[in-house]
């Protein structure tokens, strides 16, 4: 009887498909980019067509946001253990940081102006957007609790979580466990879910880059790679500011900053997760930089929840530049809403990869900005998030070495209060 024999083809075409599957985010996305750009120059304006799996994928994204931050701000609310004047400092010096990141990141794209020229389609009909600030702040004060997660409002649902966080925070015994496994619980299925869509961004990336090169040509990925450029340079300015406001607030020095700390941001790099950097991040602010037990726990361990400096500066540059290439300008007022919606969505963004894209649809729907655009910037996002989540943990490092003041613990005289 003959034996059976195995289709070698077969074999390695599911080889070949298992091995694609399983291929690094940003490899897919490049193959996703790559594809598109063939299709587009093949099908032209009939291409336009594949614009609906990206805004498919970015409608679920955006669904996923208020849930995501709501769940974030509630877990960093209730694990946060600061209290009495350090808490106050410690809120300071993060608000602090990430509206300088922001004002970095709209300064450098209004001067720059990266997506001006490029001429893509705006929306058939934007909505109005209220020019005064105490009417749009009212606004975002929530009259139901459901409300602000169908209308996506960021501020409202942020509200909501700093109500319950708090609320959840002075539960005592069983009560605050439960709650915590609950919220636990809860985060990590939107994690999952998360991660779910995050795999089929390559797939917009397909249909976002096919429909753009078939109706507009390359002019678009010329004004992005320029989009790169200014995001750069604005992080290499707000990483320029921490370390000369560790020089002039702490008794570290910022070349020896950088040394000790390089395994961290190596690793922020490699893995675009704050969170997963965090315990290298104590480990080498407390054992290698020298710094208290307590300004180390509070810049990496705390400050990762809340400090997500890179992640504002990108959102706040990515609506400017999509608002450039669709020739839409935003006013100041919006531009301080945009500023207002980075701030808090920043918070949401977990210290996980890819879910600053979650939060900028919220964002881009603050100022009326079509999220379908968001697709266009998932093409360069892979790089870019892992440098903003450099420039997050720097952030946190920053933080640690200011509350450690201009003394450092061995030199602190026997018996005087110190931090640690």
């Amino acid at each position: 009887m003959a034996t059976p024999s195995l289709d070698t083809s077969t074999v390695n075409s599911r080889g070949a498909v298992g091995r694609l599957l399983h291929a690094p985010l940003y490899i897919r996305i490049l193959i996703g980019f790559a594809a598109g750009i063939l299709i587009g120059l093949m099908l032209g304006p009939s291409a336009r067509s594949f614009d609906l799996p990206a805004r498919l994928i970015l409608r679920v994204l955006g669904a996923l946001a208020p849930a995501l931050i709501l769940v974030a701000v509630v877990r960093a609310i209730m694990s946060a253990e600061i209290h009495g004047a350090l808490a106050f400092r410690l809120c300071r010096l993060l608000l602090q940081n990430t509206l300088v990141a922001i004002l970095v990141g709209l300064g450098v794209a209004n001067l720059l102006r990266p997506g001006a020229g490029a001429a893509l389609a705006a929306p058939a009909q934007r909505p109005a957007i209220k020019t005064d600030v105490v009417s749009q702040l009212l606004d975002n004060v929530p009259d139901s609790l459901l409300r602000p997660f169908v209308e996506n409002k960021v501020i409202a649902v942020v509200l909501i979580a700093l109500a319950f966080g708090i609320a959840a925070r002075s539960l005592n015994g069983s009560e605050k466990r439960t709650a915590e496994d609950l919220i636990g619980l809860s985060f990590n299925c939107i994690i999952r879910v998360l991660h779910w869509v995050i795999a089929l961004v390559p797939l917009a990336v397909f249909g976002k880059v096919a429909s753009i090169v078939g109706s507009e040509g390359f002019e678009p990925f010329v004004r992005l790679a320029m989009f790169v450029g200014a995001v750069l340079l604005a992080l290499a300015i707000q990483a320029t500011y921490y370390l000369l406001r560790v020089r002039f607030g702490s008794w570290v020095r910022p070349l020896s900053l950088v040394r000790k700390m390089s395994d961290a941001l190596v690793m922020a790099f490699s893995t675009a997760s704050s969170t997963i950097t965090m315990p290298l991040t104590y480990d080498r602010l407390r054992h290698r930089v020298g710094l208290r037990e307590r300004s180390a726990s509070l810049g990496a361990l705390v400050g990762s929840n809340f400090n997500n400096d890179g992640t504002a500066l990108y959102e706040a540059m990515s609506a400017l530049f999509v608002a450039q290439l669709i020739g839409v300008q935003l006013t100041f007022t919006e531009q301080v809403l945009v500023i207002l919606t980075s701030v808090v969505a920043s918070v949401g963004a977990a210290g996980i990869p890819e879910a600053g894209l979650v939060t900028m649809t919220l964002v881009f729907t603050a100022v009326g900005l079509p999220v379908e655009y968001i697709a266009l910037l998932l093409t360069v996002d892979w790089f870019l998030d892992r440098c903003r989540t450099m420039i997050n943990v720097l952030g946190d490092t920053n933080v640690a070495c200011l509350l450690d003041g201009r003394v450092p613990e061995e030199a602190e005289p026997r018996g005087a209060p110190g931090l640690g």
